[in-house]
């Protein structure tokens, strides 16, 4: 009897947990999509100056340097599958497994940083520099704000993991954080496509 009330307690607190873990990702979902809202609209203000402004670049200025945003693009979008990778590896309890490759992810994205600050530097025009300059500055920077958070995110998620069972009871942050950083490494190939293959 006492071995029948308490399976029944714990299944109900099982399913309590995954109610809760489900609203969450739900709430998670709904904030992704309105940060989307956000980006598309700065995409469609980027394509609507493009098309209509006389002189788009700023003076001087006959394109931007497409090989080392290629290779900041690659590093980015690979990492997405790094994390994929610490996903699974902490669902088989392989808790080495994913700190080393959530360690690698926040390496890959902050080598991107490093990269997007280092183009920064070398770039001939600043962010008033004509409508073109504004928007450049606009567009990569609200996203290196991304990439920055997705860091910071994946940095307090393999902190918790040295916390004794804190991913026994389900892995709501980082399922969270990996599909954030999906979400910007998507937004990114949208933005290359758009500032460095269309110039």
């Amino acid at each position: 009897m006492e071995s029948s009330i308490s399976s029944e307690l714990q299944h109900s607190a099982t399913e309590h947990v995954h109610d809760e873990e489900g609203n969450s990702m739900f709430g998670f979902i709904v904030f992704l999509l309105s940060e989307s809202i956000i980006f598309l609209s700065f995409f469609a203000g980027y394509i609507a100056l493009k098309l209509t402004a006389t002189d788009w670049l700023p003076p001087g200025v006959s394109g931007l340097e497409v090989r080392e945003p290629a290779i900041n693009t690659i590093v980015l979008v690979s990492s997405s599958f790094v994390i994929y990778f610490a996903e699974k590896a902490l669902d088989r309890q392989n808790l080495w497994g994913f700190r080393i490759l959530l360690l690698a992810t926040a390496a890959m994205g902050s080598y991107f940083l490093w990269g997007q600050a280092t183009e920064w530097r070398g770039l001939s025009f600043g962010v008033t520099t004509g409508t073109y300059g504004g928007l450049f500055y606009l567009l990569t920077g609200f996203h290196g704000l991304h990439v920055l958070t997705g860091v910071l995110l994946q940095g307090i998620m393999l902190a918790r993991s040295f916390i004794p069972g804190n991913y026994e009871g389900g892995h709501f942050g980082i399922n969270a954080t990996s599909l954030f950083w999906h979400f910007v490494d998507v937004i990114w190939i949208v933005l290359f496509l758009l500032i460095y293959i269309w110039q």
